[in-house]
C-alpha cells in the first residue's frame, strides 16, 4: 500500500522510466528504498519545470515522512535560488540588474560547476543561454511567426550575449560583464536539486537511495539488485548502484510544432541542436551529469567523444536515427 502526501501537477514527462525490486514505478519517476516491504510513502510533484517524484518504503512512517518534508523543504529553498519564474528568486534578482550581492553557497557552487562544464566543453555548455531562449520563446509566442525561426540579425544579436566568461563571481557578488546578459540554470539545477534531496535522504540513514527530481541519483543499488533505469538513447535498459543519470532531449521543450526549433540551442550557432534525438550521461552526481548531457548534445560525435575521453568514469549514450551509442 502507498500512503500520498502533498501530491502535485505533472506538468512535462520524460523519456526515463524506472523499476525497481519493490515494483515497477511510474514514468519519469524516482524511488527511493530501504525495506521494500514496509507501507511506502509517496510525493509526487514539479522541479524546474520537470515531473519528480519520491517513494520512501521505511518502518516508520513518521521518519519516513519527515524525511519526504525536509526533502520537499530543501527543493524549495534550492528554487528560490535557482528559479527564472519566482519573482524573488537570487536568479531573478541577478538577471534583472545583473548584479548580486552577497550571493548564498549554493549559487556560487553551481556556477562554479557550471564555469567547469562551460570550460572542459568549449562552451557547449553556457548558462548565460538565455538571452537565446528567450528571443525564440518571443518568436514563437507570437500569432503568424515565421515558421523559419526568429531573423537571423537577432539571432547574432542575441549570441552576442551569451559568454559564461563575462560571469564574474566571488563570495561579495556575482556580476553579469555585458549589457543584456541573462542566466538560466535550466541545463543543471535539476540535477544539483536531485543531489542535495539524495543527501538528505541518505543522511536519514536510507541507504538504498534512488531519487529522481528532473534527473536521478542511485546509492545502493535496489534490494534485489541494481537499480534499472531505462532510457531511449541506450535502446534498453542501463543497470546502476551508486552514480547518477541524465538525460538531455529536444522534444522535451519544442518551440513549434515540428519540433524543428527546440530549447536546447547552441550557444555558438544560436540554432537549435540537430546531432541527437537524446544524449544519456552517467556520471558521479546529477548536476554534473546534467550539464554534461546538455553540453554533449550539442557537440557532433567527434568533439562530443573527445569531451567524453576528459572525464574518466563518465559514459554517455547518443540515441539518434540510427541509433549511435558512444
Amino acid at each position: 500500500m502507498i500512503d500520498r502526501i502533498q501530491p502535485g501537477q505533472i506538468t512535462r514527462r520524460r523519456f526515463i522510466s524506472l523499476t525497481a525490486a519493490f515494483g515497477a514505478v511510474s514514468l519519469g519517476s524516482g524511488a527511493v528504498s530501504s525495506a521494500p516491504h514496509a507501507r511506502a510513502i509517496r510525493w509526487q510533484g514539479v522541479v524546474m519545470g520537470a515531473a519528480a517524484e519520491i517513494i520512501i518504503h521505511h518502518p516508520d512512517p513518521v521518519l519516513a515522512r519527515r524525511l519526504i518534508a525536509n526533502s520537499i523543504a530543501e527543493v524549495d529553498r534550492l528554487e528560490n535560488i535557482f528559479s527564472l519564474y519566482r519573482p524573488g528568486s537570487e536568479l531573478v534578482g541577478l538577471n534583472n540588474t545583473g548584479h548580486l550581492d552577497r550571493p548564498s553557497h549554493d549559487l556560487l557552487r553551481l556556477l562554479s560547476l557550471s564555469r567547469e562544464i562551460a570550460t572542459l566543453s568549449d562552451g557547449a555548455f553556457d548558462v548565460s543561454v538565455q538571452p537565446l531562449w528567450q528571443l525564440y520563446a518571443d518568436h514563437f509566442g507570437r500569432f503568424g511567426s515565421d515558421a523559419a525561426g526568429p531573423d537571423i540579425q537577432k539571432i547574432a544579436a542575441a549570441c552576442a550575449m551569451v559568454d559564461y566568461r563575462a560571469i564574474s563571481f566571488d563570495a561579495r557578488a556575482v556580476r553579469l560583464d555585458k549589457p543584456g546578459m541573462a542566466l538560466t540554470f535550466n541545463g543543471i539545477a535539476q540535477g544539483y536539486i536531485t543531489d542535495r534531496v539524495a543527501d538528505i535522504l541518505r543522511g536519514g540513514g536510507l541507504d538504498h537511495v534512488l531519487a529522481n527530481m528532473g534527473e536521478i541519483s542511485a546509492t545502493g543499488g535496489a534490494a534485489k539488485g541494481p537499480w534499472k533505469v531505462k532510457s531511449r538513447a541506450t535502446g534498453g535498459v542501463l543497470e546502476i548502484t551508486d552514480g547518477a543519470v541524465a538525460t538531455s532531449e529536444g522534444a522535451g521543450t519544442r518551440f513549434d510544432a515540428s519540433g524543428r526549433h527546440h530549447h536546447l540551442l547552441d550557444p555558438h550557432s544560436g540554432q537549435s541542436a540537430v546531432y541527437y534525438d537524446c544524449v544519456t550521461v552517467l556520471a558521479k552526481d546529477a548536476a554534473t551529469a546534467d550539464a554534461l548531457s546538455t553540453a554533449l548534445y550539442m557537440l557532433p560525435p567527434g568533439r562530443a567523444q573527445l569531451l567524453l575521453a576528459a572525464l574518466p568514469g563518465t559514459r554517455a549514450y547518443f540515441g539518434s536515427k540510427e541509433s549511435s551509442r558512444g
